[in-house]
């Protein structure tokens, strides 16, 4: 059997466009604050249609180099682009007296509860594929640009048997879950990851994004300390375009690294 060749998809026309004046805005025809040209103008200087123009257009704004402002055009934000507007706080803070402080968010809708059964990266990183838990919708909102987050918090069923206060008030404040698990003897810790995907087209309608920029994921796991166990996640999701996260990141205690000696010893 003759192997299979490989093919070379072209770029779309608009993906031409839109690489063909990210590289100008790069080399500096188009500097910082400038307009980049009308669509009309663009229609006549590449000779193509008005969709392929504002497709082009919106694959810029993707890469964060122009922000369209209603009734101004098309601004040039520079090579560099722009640092999303909304900062979103993920700080975790802990008092003397033990309570938990985390970043107030505003809540657009009521929290949603439900059971559901976990898949794809919470069964993952919880280690319950297929299994069942809690999940508490809310859909946050920031008070000065009205950007739309969703955040889930998952409660798998075998957590809440051991905290069982957990299944009775699952859309309680994150901090009061998170010191219910240290009630119940649990010492915690928390991990985050990171990543960002095509939104799905019930998440741009629900987040109010106006094109499938991307959708940037983070889940939050928490974990107890002592046995390494996965109690808890969080997902958040947020458009990349309008939301960065802020992590303060505590330096911590570097491993001991092991003497020389026992690692010739143990090579021999």
């Amino acid at each position: 059997m003759a192997a299979r060749e490989h093919i070379q998809r072209r770029p779309t026309m608009a993906m031409q466009v839109a690489q063909r004046l990210a590289d100008d805005i790069r080399e500096g025809t188009y500097p910082t604050g400038s307009k980049l040209p009308s669509e009309v103008q663009m229609e006549r200087m590449f000779q193509i249609g008005k969709a392929t123009v504002r497709a082009a257009v919106a694959e810029l704004q993707r890469m964060g180099l122009t922000e369209t402002l209603q009734g101004k055009g098309t601004i040039v934000l520079g090579p560099g682009g722009r640092v999303p507007p909304v900062s979103v706080d993920r700080s975790i803070q802990r008092t003397t007296k033990g309570s938990w402080v985390l970043p107030e968010a505003t809540e657009a809708e009521q929290p949603a509860v439900c059971r559901t059964t976990l898949d794809g990266p919470p069964a993952s990183f919880l280690d319950q594929q297929d299994q069942d838990a809690i999940s508490v919708d809310r859909m946050l909102r920031d008070a000065e640009t009205g950007t739309r987050m969703a955040h889930r918090m998952f409660i798998p069923l075998a957590t809440a048997a051991d905290v069982p206060s957990l299944a009775e008030t699952p859309d309680k404040a994150l901090g009061d879950l998170y010191q219910q698990l240290v009630d119940a003897g649990h010492t915690l810790e928390f991990t985050e990851h990171v990543t960002a995907r095509t939104p799905f087209p019930d998440e741009q309608t629900a987040l109010g994004m106006r094109d499938a920029s991307p959708l940037l994921v983070s889940y939050r796991v928490i974990s107890d300390a002592k046995s390494g166990r996965p109690l808890l996640c969080e997902e958040l999701r947020a458009p990349a375009a309008a939301c960065r996260l802020t992590f303060p990141l505590p330096p911590t205690k570097a491993p001991a690294k092991r003497p020389a000696t026992r690692r010739r010893a143990a090579a021999e």
